[in-house]
């Protein structure tokens, strides 16, 4: 009995420890709310809207962030919650966001909503502006919606695309044409080459979705035969789910794909990376410049690149990784791949040169990098004496 009194008594305090830490921090301060009130032409006096701050934002003052958009307020705990805890772990996988929502429901907002052509008019000239004049936002846009607000992000999709680079819908209301979008769903879908975006479309079974469900299997197959090459699309059914779970599992299954091309680093044998690293690279400009609008590292891709050819062509690998170091010069891992390179290949002086240039870089990064390359410094060492 003692035995297990203790055992239940160290469970509670390590989970003590998990909940509250050494150095417990308020959940409102992880997420930080600013109150932004919004004027328009197409309404009189402002509507207040929240913006959540990521809880580094204040800090990292030379950092431009994501902004994800839904026009429920009752979103705002909800993404808020599922954005701590899928972006504090180096934010993967979900990067770090500004989410915005209306702070209150607002009666000077229901007109501009149900007008379509005025719901687009306040995003582009009044809110999407409001948001880039007063936060640090890099560009890349991502509207949420369930049901009716799900339908009112296809309508943008549909009418004004480049609002948003990426759209999370969950059960939109799609029967009886509403906003017009099966109708005119085939024709203007086709007219989505200019850049690359990312659209996900979920729904479930319940009584509320039922009246969708015909509609929904329309539109998949519209999006089958219509969609361009530019738009890339997911549609998932979350059978036997309940209706109030749709949204949360649809943010969670979207922002994996949407963030994919960032945290999944292409293979060396993928197609791209086996035509080289310029290939490589060509494909990280892509993402930076036209699918994202802010830089994504090639540097991992090059450096599995390097890794897979060290056995068979030593040489083609260290000009592999002398390419990172050349797109990379202030990156300490870059630096010491190359150092690595040179180790495996007994030239440990040149190992020990670029090695002692990685530890340098590594100042600005956590104890734990330097540490790591101490560690790979002290080793090169050892193994040029001998």
């Amino acid at each position: 009995m003692k035995i297990r009194q203790f055992i239940a008594t160290a469970i509670i305090a390590i989970s003590s420890i998990s909940m509250f830490g050494a150095n417990a921090v308020e959940v409102w301060d992880l997420n930080p709310i600013e109150k932004l009130s919004i004027s328009s032409k197409l309404y009189e006096g402002t509507i207040d809207f929240s913006g959540t701050l990521p809880p580094n934002y204040a800090k990292n003052t030379d950092k431009r962030y994501v902004v994800l958009f839904d026009f429920h307020t009752r979103a705002q705990p909800m993404l808020t919650g599922m954005h701590d805890w899928m972006s504090h772990n180096g934010e993967w996988p979900w990067l770090e966001t500004i989410v915005v929502t209306p702070a209150t429901y607002s009666k000077l907002l229901g007109p501009v909503y149900e007008d379509g052509a005025q719901l687009l008019d306040f995003f582009e000239h009044d809110l999407l502006k409001a948001l880039d004049k007063n936060y640090r936002t890099n560009g890349f846009r991502i509207y949420s919606g369930f049901t009716g607000n799900g339908s009112a992000g296809l309508y943008t999709l549909l009418n004004r695309p480049s609002l948003f680079n990426a759209y999370i819908i969950a059960s939109p209301v799609l029967a009886d044409d509403h906003r017009g979008l099966m109708s005119s769903a085939e024709q203007k879908l086709k007219k989505l080459t200019d850049k690359p975006r990312y659209l996900f479309m979920s729904n479930g079974t319940s009584r509320y979705e039922q009246p969708h469900q015909d509609s929904f299997t329309e539109l998949k197959k519209i999006l089958q035969t219509t969609a361009p090459k530019q738009l890339t699309w997911q549609t998932k059914a979350f059978e036997g789910t309940t209706y109030m779970s749709q949204p949360v599992l649809a943010v969670v299954h979207a922002i994996e794909a949407i963030f994919s091309d960032i945290h999944n680093t292409l293979a060396a044998d993928s197609v791209i990376s086996r035509q080289g690293a310029q290939a490589i690279l060509k494909h990280y400009r892509y993402l930076s410049e036209q699918k994202f609008g802010f830089e994504v590292s090639a540097e991992d891709a090059l450096t599995a690149l390097g890794k897979s050819l060290m056995k068979d062509n030593p040489k083609k690998a260290l000009t592999v990784f002398k390419i990172s170091v050349d797109t990379y010069p202030e990156s300490a891992w870059a630096i010491h791949a190359l150092a690595d390179a040179y180790a495996q290949l007994k030239q440990f002086d040149k190992a020990l040169d670029y090695q002692k240039q990685a530890r340098e870089k590594a100042n600005s990064m956590g104890g734990w990098h330097q540490n790591k390359h101490q560690q790979f410094l002290e080793e090169y060492q050892a193994a040029l004496k001998g």
